[in-house]
């Protein structure tokens, strides 16, 4: 994203309604809707006409019943890694969140449709992904985390909270080497301590970098 001009975004919600609210909302607090449109097919071809800086997506574009619009981000995620994507659902939906990060962290974003009510708020989202980090809706985050204990990131060593935090901007293993100056091993052997210092376990279902870097986040910004 280039400083001189303002956030450019390519919205896809098929609701026509509430995809005009969006776009308001947008173009009112200054960010660039480049294109707007109602299905998974025609957000292809608008991401790749556009090049935007974020793609806001309804989870359940048309056509077909299921998340398609969530299977379009992934698609294109891989095709234009420079687009941030911002999910947007009607439901708590965890497990279409741990998919879409699954290539990782970076850019990236996952929101209720209540939250877009939120005068500050969502655009706030929208920029944060924009500038290469998540954004993860509370409701989702606290599913994900579920009971576990908030000891905050005492057990930590001073270098692993660094690790975290790189992790927590959306950098790989390679990106938070080369930022650190040291090797993809000695980062793989961080991230593996953080985990244990953090109690968690790596199990079929779990998603440890997601819950690391969430846990960071409810460490460093006082969630409960």
């Amino acid at each position: 994203m280039r400083n001189d001009r303002p956030v450019r975004a390519v919205i896809a919600e098929d609701h026509a309604l509430y995809r005009e609210l969006l776009v308001e909302h947008l173009r009112h607090e200054g960010v660039d809707v480049a294109a707007e449109t109602a299905d998974a097919v025609r957000l292809q071809r608008a991401v790749a006409a556009a090049r935007p800086d974020v793609a806001i997506i309804d989870i359940r574009l048309p056509p077909g019943p299921g998340p398609t619009g969530l299977h379009a981000a992934i698609e294109f995620r891989r095709e234009h890694p420079d687009v941030g994507v911002l999910l947007l659902s009607q439901y708590v939906e965890a497990q279409y969140f741990t998919m879409l990060v699954a290539g990782g962290m970076r850019k990236v974003g996952y929101l209720l449709k209540e939250r877009v009510s939120g005068k500050d708020g969502f655009v706030t989202a929208v920029r944060r992904i924009a500038a290469g980090g998540c954004v993860v809706d509370p409701e989702i985050s606290a599913l994900l985390l579920g009971g576990r204990p908030h000891h905050g990131l005492a057990g930590l060593t001073d270098r692993q909270v660094e690790v975290l935090a790189l992790m927590a901007e959306g950098l790989s293993n390679s990106a938070i080497g080369a930022r650190l100056n040291i090797g993809g091993s000695t980062v793989e052997t961080h991230c593996r301590a953080v985990y244990q210092a953090l109690g968690i376990e790596d199990e079929k279902d779990t998603h440890q970098r997601v819950l690391a870097v969430l846990m960071y986040w409810r460490a460093t910004q006082g969630q409960a």
